[in-house]
């Protein structure tokens, strides 16, 4: 004999679709210039921190370092280009005549 399918239960949500609207993130460019210089920023410190381990001989693997190292460069390299591509287009915004 087959045993029955038991199904957990159903979630069960307290809000209704105000709270959804207010927890949603805010989105446009500043938000994501932001969320790029954050992630930057971690890259940065985590590659600061891998040399500072090897340095003090806590770490023997220098494939880590250089990694941690190229993914803060390219981070940081990016983020140049999208800042510089943004103020471009403020600059272009602003020519437009009205």
């Amino acid at each position: 004999m087959n045993a029955p399918i038991i199904f957990p239960p159903a979630p069960q949500f307290s809000g209704g679709p105000s709270d959804a609207l207010q927890r949603k993130e805010p989105s446009g460019p500043k938000s994501f210039f932001e969320k790029m210089l954050d992630e930057t920023e971690r890259r940065l410190k985590e590659a600061d921190h891998a040399i500072l381990k090897l340095g003090q001989g806590r770490s023997q693997d220098l494939h880590d370092v250089m990694i941690a190292m190229e993914k803060a460069d390219l981070s940081l390299r990016l983020l140049v280009q999208v800042r510089n591509k943004m103020v471009d287009a403020y600059q272009e915004i602003m020519r437009m005549q009205v």
